[in-house]
């Protein structure tokens, strides 16, 4: 059974085509080892809640936007294993320092699919 990866950030607006270049190319890497599908999404209507939302869950600022994005993979070993190699490749930034966002409001999380049509 496949296995996602799924990440929600906020991004200065601003950044959105530097954020757009570092994904695609962040975006190839996870795909050489072994990711099968990586998609990112710009938040078009992210409403904001009053218990919880997606802008709540980032700390989103009046001039960033919510990205909502995921990589999906064969299975959680593979996932396990290129995750790793991901991590350990040296095009991949060691450290947030330079990306185009605030890398410590991202939130993410590993998921078995429940259905999928």
């Amino acid at each position: 059974m496949s296995y996602v990866d799924g990440f929600v950030l906020a991004v200065p607006t601003a950044n959105r085509e530097a954020y757009r270049k570092y994904a695609a190319e962040a975006l190839v890497i996870f795909k050489e080892h072994g990711a099968t599908r990586c998609v990112e999404c710009w938040g078009d209507e992210v409403p904001d809640g009053k218990v919880t939302s997606f802008p709540m869950a980032v700390k989103r600022k009046d001039d960033e936007t919510v990205v909502f994005s995921w990589i999906e993979w064969p299975d959680k070993e593979t996932r396990d294993t290129g995750m790793k190699k991901v991590m350990e490749d040296p095009r991949m930034p060691q450290d947030m320092k330079g990306a185009p966002f605030d890398g410590m409001r991202m939130v993410y999380g590993g998921f078995t699919p429940l259905v999928d049509v």
